[in-house]
């Protein structure tokens, strides 16, 4: 089956939904889920939107706080778009309607986060945000979007001219090919490479593996932030918010002792990748870890959510503590794109986690996920609705030799390993022995006859090559890259971008740099 439309979304997160609506005033819009619309990030994030709407606060802390949490590795100009536009983006999404949560003098409730100097996270529904984000989104949606679910998209099409201008998907039904004059990657992180994480247990990475094999660059992998607080018992079951930690919150070991005391002067409230190695510490010593939260006021009332998933898997919180284990939440790294979403393939575009703009730097600042996905989302399309034109060439360029690609692990083995030696903490020795675990990368693998749950695992394993080859390249710690056998960071590596594109890894003195340094520019194993 094959269909012709202007405009195709994979993905569907804030991000998508908030392109799509806006690109839907002059375009057709597909949006093709490879799950349905609750199996998103978005529709899980119970944290808030980052955004200066407070009198007393101002962008310019706001663009500090996000510099600092991310060690300065950021494209700024990108970090003062997100921060700028964001506030103006916030306070119109509030002026039309959206159900953020108010005190009880009816004024707009602003939470703090980790690593944030004011309170200016916007919540919906306690700790919904996204839940109630997503709903807001989909319900302006008009008749013109038409939303795919359970369609999983496996090969980005390009035309003799190296235009993105289609993509192959698996349905229960069979398979489909859609052609548009715009394909957007929407498609998410890859928190699911890792045994606890976050994220939607099929959080595999797909629009990376999908961009790295049609030639896309990609960059950042190394980039993976760990949240500190993973409600566990017995395995992990999904997260404690960070706003449990800003309404007061306190990190503490089984016999009550505060785990954060003299770590950092942010205490409890320091950048996640400093809070998620202490944890990581602190299990790897054998000693539990909880959230104590006798301090936090009306807690069932402003944190429903995760009262409720407590309650679900027999935590008492009548007793005060709830207990955590780290786990994977973000990536920072993906497709590289500009502003407005443009990718090193013409036609193709990616916006939210997919993308890596540089807003994030090498550790992501609490809640400015969401903004991404409103801020970019919105400028993608603005520059799609004023400069989009019509796709003339439809035929889809002779296919390459295809090529065997045979994943390693399962799933599961998959995950473990992934854990275990490129998790929060890495040494060469410990990515080197991933190395050895994973097939060889090809840029042509033959996925003929091939079902979706190979193909997926066949992702999985070329997410986790290109995060593990960014990681053993990167000699130094900054932010969520963690090296034990390099603890410090270096100033040779600094804005230093590790880029993957055609099968060659680059290092550039710049995000959109296209000149590498050429000493650093090797075949990936």
């Amino acid at each position: 089956m094959k269909m012709q439309t202007d405009i195709l979304i994979l993905g569907g997160g804030i991000a998508a939904l908030q392109a799509a609506r806006r690109l839907s005033m002059r375009f057709e819009v597909h949006i093709i889920t490879k799950a349905d619309l609750t199996a998103s990030s978005s529709y899980k994030a119970q944290g808030g939107i980052a955004a200066v709407i407070a009198a007393s606060d101002h962008t310019s802390l706001h663009i500090q706080d996000t510099l600092t949490a991310g060690e300065y590795h950021h494209h700024e100009e990108n970090v003062k778009s997100l921060v700028e536009y964001g506030s103006t983006a916030v306070r119109k999404l509030l002026k039309e309607g959206f159900p953020a949560d108010h005190s009880l003098q009816g004024e707009i409730s602003l939470g703090l986060e980790g690593a944030h100097s004011h309170h200016r996270i916007v919540h919906a529904g306690g700790d919904a945000t996204g839940k109630n984000l997503v709903d807001y989104y989909v319900n302006a949606l008009p008749k013109n979007v038409h939303i795919h679910t359970y369609e999983f998209a496996y090969e980005l099409l390009l035309n003799g001219a190296g235009e993105c201008c289609g993509v192959r998907v698996k349905t229960k039904a069979g398979e489909k090919t859609y052609f548009a004059s715009y394909i957007i990657l929407a498609t998410g992180g890859a928190g699911a490479l890792y045994e606890y994480t976050s994220n939607c247990p099929d959080s595999y990475g797909d629009g990376i593996a999908l961009a790295y094999l049609a030639g896309a660059a990609i960059t950042d992998m190394e980039f993976i932030q760990f949240h500190p607080s993973l409600l566990y018992v017995d395995r992990v079951h999904g997260l404690i918010s960070e706003a449990v930690r800003g309404a007061g919150g306190k990190f503490i070991d089984e016999d009550g002792h505060a785990v954060m005391s003299g770590k950092h002067p942010l205490g409890d409230l320091a950048p996640r990748h400093i809070t998620a190695y202490e944890m990581y510490k602190m299990r790897d010593q054998g000693k539990s870890v909880f959230i104590d939260i006798t301090s936090v006021k009306n807690f069932n009332d402003q944190f429903p959510t995760i009262a409720k998933l407590c309650r679900n898997h027999g935590v008492n919180l009548s007793a005060g503590r709830i207990p955590i284990a780290p786990g994977s939440h973000f990536l920072m790294g993906g497709v590289i794109a500009n502003s407005v979403g443009e990718t090193t393939i013409p036609r193709l575009l990616a916006v939210g986690e997919v993308a890596c703009t540089g807003v994030h730097g090498a550790n992501r600042l609490a809640s400015n996920s969401l903004l991404e996905g409103i801020v970019f989302g919105e400028s993608l399309a603005v520059h799609l609705l004023k400069s989009g034109t019509a796709q003339s060439d439809f035929i889809p360029a002779s296919a390459s030799k295809k090529e065997s690609f045979q994943p390693c692990l399962t799933k599961e083995d998959l995950q473990r390993e992934m854990s275990a030696h490129v998790g929060i903490v890495r040494s060469e020795h410990s990515l080197s022995k991933m190395l050895s675990k994973l097939p060889s990368l090809t840029l042509h693998p033959d996925f003929s006859c091939k079902s979706r749950e190979e193909i997926e695992l066949a992702f999985m394993h070329i997410t986790a090559a290109l995060i593990t080859n960014a990681a053993l390249s990167r000699p130094e710690s900054r932010g969520a890259h963690i090296r034990l056998d390099i603890s410090e960071k270096k100033q040779d590596w600094e804005q230093r971008w590790i880029v993957f594109q055609e099968g060659i890894m680059k290092v550039r003195n710049d995000l959109y740099e296209h000149n590498q340094i050429k000493e650093h520019a090797s075949p990936i194993l």
